[in-house]
């Protein structure tokens, strides 16, 4: 497989073309259920009947990729359980309104080979809302292995380098710390909100992928990451809110300690990371707020 970067996902100078738009259609239950599964218990975001009910900011993540025009020449195919995602951003521009329909534009930017039977794809997505304004913006990557032989599967120990900026936190105290418990049901929540990879709640699948045991999500995982920087930061206030972005280092299971540490690099601005135990999960990530 040729190598890309992320200026030339294709043959050329230029990204590939940007897909049709995808409607996508949720209501309030989708908006609770996904706060829920991100481990949230701010009634904000969970109770409907609050003054100040809102969308997690993060909401959206799943829709990343959604329509992007993939040739099968230059993307290859990878099995859900071999499908790990790798490196997430989202930028909040407007907010998502309670309910409703959006639409979902997104593209090809980057192919890259990784490894003997792994490629590196990363899309780029926007969502507008019904009045035509964007409210999000987001950037994927995720690894698809096994792509030679189904059989060629190592057991996945954490993402290492990808392709974009690398961001090391300081060598001291962070600024800010936040710990929360993963239930041992939190995937089984989360996958309502329409993960439903077998990776993450099947121990046959599980195992076919390279893990002893059924991982987390990484968009729970990212969610998680989201809610408890929101929290300790901004007091939960979703107006605050203005990007995020994580590489996935290593895999979380149920019932595991995540600790968010989060470094000051400016006004409005933190570099974290998210570790259980002495295990970095998540690296090279920022958070920007208001």
């Amino acid at each position: 497989m040729p190598t890309y970067n992320a200026k030339a996902a294709l043959p050329g100078d230029e990204p590939g073309p940007w897909g049709d738009a995808v409607s996508i259609s949720y209501d309030r239950r989708d908006v609770l259920l996904y706060a829920v599964g991100i481990g949230t218990r701010d009634l904000r975001f969970v109770y409907e009947g609050h003054p100040d009910f809102a969308v997690f900011p993060t909401f959206s993540i799943r829709w990343g990729g959604a329509g992007a025009p993939m040739d099968a020449n230059h993307v290859p195919g990878s099995p859900g359980p071999l499908t790990i995602d790798a490196e997430r951003y989202l930028e909040l521009v407007k907010p998502l309104p309670l309910s409703g329909e959006v639409s979902v534009r997104s593209r090809l930017i980057g192919v890259h080979p990784r490894g003997k039977s792994a490629g590196f794809v990363e899309t780029e997505s926007t969502v507008t809302d019904a009045d035509g304004d964007v409210c999000i913006k987001m950037v994927n990557g995720s690894f698809r292995r096994g792509i030679k032989e189904l059989g060629d599967i190592e057991p996945f120990e954490g993402a290492g380098e990808t392709y974009s900026a690398k961001i090391d936190v300081p060598n001291r105290a962070p600024d800010f710390t936040a710990t929360a418990t993963v239930p041992d049901n939190q995937a089984h929540i989360y996958r309502l909100s329409g993960d439903y990879n077998p990776l993450h709640i099947d121990p046959d699948s599980a195992k076919f992928g390279g893990f002893d045991e059924p991982i987390l999500h990484g968009l729970c995982t990212f969610g998680h990451c989201g809610h408890l920087l929101l929290e300790t930061i901004c007091g939960s206030d979703p107006a605050r809110f203005r990007k995020i972005k994580v590489r996935f280092s290593s895999p979380v299971f149920l019932g595991d300690e995540l600790t968010v540490n989060a470094w000051e690099e400016g006004a409005g601005r933190v570099i974290f990371d998210a570790r259980v135990g002495d295990k970095t999960v998540v690296s090279n990530a920022y958070f920007e707020y208001a």
